[in-house]
């Protein structure tokens, strides 16, 4: 079982604190947020392998957080812990893509448990299904080199341009830095090379001119960020 890096947002602090020594302790790394605005923050400057969503919380609830999560990263699996066991309320946690639905108190180990199988599960699905990314009213499917708008309307990205945006969707939140992507995609780095990306980007750019929710913005002297809001 490999280390995994896991978003835990509970308003709780002692529980918080509790959870994230418990993880630790399992060899994981856990960062913890007490509202849901300060867990959308961070996911927007770290990548995690997991998340572990209270349902209710300040600023914003974890079903809203799961929401939008969901619609950058939808693969992205998400525990939701609650003091409520209404039955409606499980069934929406389930319909907004939940892997599983923790009741409060619950047994550390069983957490740890269910934590272990959802992520077999994800593994064993990983070189199986779809690379898709959400992209504000496009769908980037990567295996395929296809931007699919809302409309159903299809375009078809040359393989250095599907390159590019695969490695910037990997990345969202996050600086894609421009040495990485140059010796990835273009397999040396020089100022021709250089020069191509910044003319795929600019193409990458004018594909989601219409859409305000997409940027791709420089990041001065380092590469550049692709943002979904």
């Amino acid at each position: 079982m490999p280390h995994l890096n896991v978003l835990l947002a509970e308003d709780d602090r002692s529980l918080g604190m509790i959870l994230k020594a418990f993880l630790e302790a399992n060899g994981h790394k856990a960062t913890t947020c007490i509202n849901g605005e300060e867990a959308w923050q961070a996911l927007g400057v770290n990548r995690f392998d997991l998340c572990i969503f209270d349902v209710n919380m300040p600023l914003m609830d974890g079903f809203r957080l799961a929401r939008k999560v969901k619609e950058v990263q939808r693969d992205m699996p998400i525990i939701f812990l609650t003091g409520r066991s209404d039955i409606e309320d499980i069934l929406e946690g389930f319909a907004i893509g939940a892997d599983d639905y923790i009741t409060k108190p619950f047994n550390m180990d069983e957490l740890m448990a269910r934590i272990y199988a959802i992520y077999r599960r994800c593994s064993q699905s990983t070189s199986q299904k779809l690379m898709e990314f959400r992209l504000g009213k496009y769908v980037f499917d990567a295996p395929r080199h296809i931007l699919v708008n809302s409309d159903g309307t299809e375009r078809k990205l040359t393989s250095k341009e599907s390159d590019l945006l695969l490695m910037l969707c990997e990345n969202m939140g996050n600086t894609l830095v421009r040495s990485n992507a140059l010796q990835t995609i273009w397999k040396e780095e020089n100022q021709t090379n250089a020069r191509s990306m910044d003319v795929y980007i600019t193409k990458l750019r004018k594909y989601f001119a219409d859409e305000p929710n997409v940027t791709i913005s420089n990041i001065h002297g380092v590469g550049f960020r692709l943002d979904v809001k």
